[in-house]
């Protein structure tokens, strides 16, 4: 298996157990991410992927439907994408992004799983899943080393809000997710 593929399952995991946990009634509770829903949150990991990689050649099958049944569009999402994954010409395939020359793969794990893994926190948070909304310290350094490597990128019409003061006394994940524009459970209080 091609570090890619195993990089793309390490974040599709736990964010396929957030997904597969949320009731019916509680995809449309609002996410951190302004004017998205829980919903909308996997509709946008599921569109983008789609269309970073077809937009390079690779071939997915069907678009699955996010907005009837999110938590199976992403399990069909996540296995689409994990077959072709298996494939090791797919994570070779190179092209010009925004940075310079790279490849699919590199791009996939650089920002596609990061933001995975950042998504899943929005997922979690947005339907009160206090599981998904810790992380391991990976993933703490793969949020750490994407806000580093995308610079002033980040903060782009589309990517993130600008980022907000943690408390003095935060712990590294807060300090992370007020980078990113997010404050740690506002939602959850904001819904009592």
């Amino acid at each position: 298996m091609n570090t890619t593929l195993e990089q793309y399952r390490s974040a599709a995991r736990p964010l396929t157990a957030v997904v597969d946990a949320v009731p019916a009634e509680a995809w449309s509770h609002p996410s951190p991410c302004e004017d998205w829903t829980a919903r909308d949150v996997v509709g946008h990991l599921v569109a983008t992927q789609r269309s970073f990689l077809t937009e390079r050649g690779v071939a997915l099958g069907d678009a699955p439907d996010a907005t009837t049944d999110p938590a199976a569009a992403w399990r069909a999402h996540v296995a689409q994408v994990e077959v072709a994954l298996t494939d090791d010409a797919v994570p070779a395939v190179a092209f010009d992004g925004f940075f310079g020359p790279t490849t699919v793969g590199d791009t996939l794990v650089r920002f596609y799983v990061w933001d995975m893994v950042v998504h899943r926190w929005d997922v979690a948070t947005a339907v009160g899943a206090g599981t998904g909304t810790t992380f391991t310290a990976d993933e703490l350094d793969r949020v750490e080393d994407g806000i580093a490597g995308f610079g002033d990128a980040l903060y782009v019409d589309g990517i993130c809000r600008p980022g907000v003061e943690a408390p003095a006394d935060a712990d590294r994940a807060t300090r992370l997710l007020a980078r990113l524009g997010r404050r740690t459970g506002a939602l959850a209080s904001d819904r009592g």
